[in-house]
């Protein structure tokens, strides 16, 4: 491979990526506005989903809201019944925030057409292009979350 190709090759892969984060976003923001919720609701589901349970307070600094619109931001959850609050056992004043029972079929139904062409999508590589593949949203993942961390130390 010349140097020429693997320059070419590398703007094609960045342009890719910037592609696809570009088109993501544009895909969240649709479903968010499809399903009434902002994208702050949808990150707050999102991290739920993954640890089952939070505080109030940890959602907070997730998100980065204040305390106040994390409790608005909860509210409007709890209504769409997408989240429970109930007692925290180790806080008498606090409260821990789980998904609703029902809200993981409900969210899933939203997201079956993406899951289909993604499965479709992954299907047709190879097991070689799919390690290639994983490995480099791998690293990506990793990259921004380092990046992410040296604005958060920088402010």
């Amino acid at each position: 491979m010349t140097n020429a190709t693997k320059t070419e090759l590398e703007k094609r892969a960045l342009a890719a990526v910037r592609d696809y984060g570009v088109n993501l976003t544009h895909f969240r923001n649709a479903m968010n506005e499809w399903a009434g919720l902002n994208a702050t609701d949808m990150e707050c589901l999102r991290l739920l989903f993954q640890k089952g349970v939070a505080t109030p307070s940890e959602l907070a600094k997730h998100t980065g809201l204040t305390s106040g619109a994390t409790t608005a931001m909860l509210d409007r959850l709890e209504k769409a019944s997408l989240i429970e609050r109930r007692p925290n056992p180790n806080d008498r004043r606090g409260s821990l925030i789980t998904p609703a029972e029902m809200s993981a079929a409900k969210m899933a139904s939203w997201f079956a057409s993406a899951r289909e062409a993604q499965a479709e999508l992954i299907a047709s590589y190879s097991e070689s292009e799919l390690a290639i593949i994983a490995d480099a949203f791998e690293r990506f993942a990793k990259l921004w979350e380092q990046e992410r961390g040296k604005l958060q130390r920088d402010s």
